[in-house]
């Protein structure tokens, strides 16, 4: 399929709230970075594969801004300070087809650090003619990309725990396919480290770079060992 004729949406929630599975590894600050610079690569990621559009949802003033620097369209959450994602989404993709017009519909995750375009076209390409169509992330339960290609059927977002079981039983294919950067969404420090052996992009290349990730990191849980605190190995 054309990968123009596909428009994306992608949800970010307010910048203080995100990553909290790495708040033992990060401050909020740096925490904050990270998402941004994420989201960063993970746009570029989907114009360089030839998406026609990115609209990215979220409550959060900054996230905004750079969403707009990067020459993509930022949506106002409608239900900002809660955690209702998929409301959210579906928000977003109605926006999308009311500039748009009756488009195919991809729901991306916002941190793909490690998304290659030639993965998300050939995922593109792998997907159905028509109906819904799932990536199951790189854990198998969560969704990494979830596709509509049809111009009047709804996205149907399904988020959260088990979302790729969830998906296909309300009907969309589970695609198969070598894309570990597509699949490989960042929520943990092991997640981190994964996306960095498979090369991120340069925004987030840059910003670990500055934070000293994951030196960092190890010196902190060396620290913590010394003190006789908690000791991960």
């Amino acid at each position: 399929m054309r990968p123009d004729a596909v428009h994306a949406v992608i949800a970010v929630k307010n910048l203080e709230r995100a990553k909290s599975r790495l708040a033992d590894e990060l401050p909020p600050a740096d925490r904050s970075r990270l998402v941004l610079a994420m989201l960063s690569d993970t746009v570029n990621a989907a114009l360089a594969a030839g998406i026609g559009s990115v609209t990215v949802v979220t409550p959060d003033p900054l996230v905004a801004a750079a969403v707009r620097a990067l020459g993509c369209v930022a949506h106002p959450d409608p239900a900002a300070g809660t955690d209702l994602l998929n409301s959210a989404l579906a928000a977003a993709a109605a926006a999308v087809r009311g500039r748009h017009g009756a488009v195919d519909l991809l729901a991306l995750q916002a941190d793909l650090p490690a998304l290659r375009p030639a993965e998300l076209a050939d995922a593109l390409d792998t997907a159905p003619a028509t109906g819904r169509a799932l990536v199951a992330d790189h854990t198998g339960r969560g969704t990494a990309a979830l596709l509509v290609r049809d111009g009047t059927a709804p996205l149907a977002p399904l988020f959260g725990p088990d979302s790729a079981r969830r998906h296909a039983d309300s009907g969309a294919k589970d695609l198969v396919g070598d894309w570990p950067g597509l699949r490989l969404d960042v929520d943990t420090a092991a997640d981190l480290n994964a996306a960095l052996s498979l090369g991120v992009g340069p925004a987030t290349t840059a910003l670990l770079q500055d934070i000293g990730w994951p030196r960092r990191v190890h010196e902190q849980l060396t620290r913590r060992c010394d003190t006789g605190h908690m000791c991960t190995q």
